[in-house]
């Protein structure tokens, strides 16, 4: 069984969706970023971890890639175009809103106080709004693939989520209602009620 680490308020409940998505039995340990559990499996510090057996795996990314190709879900096949096209939306999603997020996150409360630039979030949020648009025209069906729910749709979708909760506004009723879909996944109401 894997073992995610992680409380479920962070990058951990990428992968505890996609493994309620995959079907996949999991323990989850609810630990916060730097705390005793996180620091064991990771010198950092930060979550998520995945635990499988004795082995370590890190990064919410890297964790759901290898289990999507493991257990053949969510993903393309390697070496194919679609798996290319697919990891290249991923990418996409991870700089223009992930990274946006983050970056507003370290300077409204993670950074030490003398090294925050509170100013910065406004223009953090037009960009995340700017950047939005650009997802959005990515739409190809009700996933951003087409009729294949991938791994850009889980992460494309918790920082939706993330950005309605740091208060990120965007306006786009396709994106909107794409994440209203998302969040009425029985996998996702699985992975929210853990």
């Amino acid at each position: 069984m894997y073992q995610v680490i992680g409380d479920t308020q962070s990058r951990a409940f990428r992968v505890t969706w996609m493994l309620e998505e995959l079907g996949q039995p999991y323990e989850q340990i609810k630990a916060k970023p730097h705390s005793k559990e996180a620091y064991a499996c990771n010198a950092s510090g930060k979550i998520p971890a995945l635990k499988e057996g004795d082995t370590i795996l890190t990064d919410s990314t890297a964790i759901m890639t290898y289990l999507a190709d493991k257990h053949g879900g969510l993903t393309y096949p390697a070496g194919t175009i679609e798996r290319a096209r697919q990891d290249g939306l991923t990418n996409m999603i991870l700089d223009e809103m992930d990274a946006v997020l983050w970056a507003g996150a370290r300077h409204g409360f993670i950074l030490p106080e003398d090294k925050r630039v509170p100013e910065v979030k406004t223009s953090l949020k037009w960009e995340f709004a700017r950047n939005a648009e650009r997802i959005a025209k990515c739409l190809e069906g009700p996933f951003l693939m087409g009729e294949k729910m991938t791994i850009p749709d889980i992460i494309a979708t918790h920082c939706l989520n993330w950005a309605y909760a740091a208060k990120f506004p965007f306006e786009n009723e396709a994106l909107l209602a794409y994440a209203k879909a998302m969040r009425g996944r029985d996998a996702f109401k699985r992975a929210v009620a853990n």
